[in-house]
């Protein structure tokens, strides 16, 4: 029961790490275009909102917007997904209100395409450090 317990904490410290990376890695971004906002006070806390909204959303819709643009995705050789990304930052952008505003589309897509690449990263560092299964 204790190991169990012990795994839940490992996890959750891990994914909590992940996110602090992941909250500098989206501020560093954010700083390379001026057409995207993110409201000054508790900047740090409203872009840990955003990413675990993002988050969200990536678990819940993505899924169901890549199957549906499977055929223009394939159609255009993959280069529809980075606008499925955009669609979800615009969900975002949308639910954050005046917190978080994207105003330039190509800013935004390009913005979308670089924290893939860095979110991508990330996981592919954080799956080896995750505590095995075993034991």
């Amino acid at each position: 029961m204790k190991k169990k317990k012990k795994k839940k904490i490992d996890n959750f410290l891990i994914w909590l790490v992940y996110m602090a990376i992941y909250d500098l890695v989206f501020l560093v971004i954010r700083s390379l275009f001026d057409s995207i906002y993110i409201h000054h006070s508790y900047k740090f806390i409203v872009v840990f909102i955003i990413l675990v909204i993002l988050t969200i959303l990536n678990q819940t819709i993505k899924p169901i917007l890549v199957r549906l643009t499977i055929p223009i995705t394939a159609i255009t050789l993959g280069l529809f997904y980075p606008f499925i990304n955009l669609f979800i930052l615009k969900l975002v952008d949308w639910i954050m209100g005046k917190y978080f505003d994207m105003t330039n589309f190509w800013a935004a897509l390009l913005f979308s395409i670089l924290l893939t690449i860095a979110n991508f990263i990330l996981e592919r560092i954080f799956k080896e450090k995750k505590p095995s299964k075993k034991g």
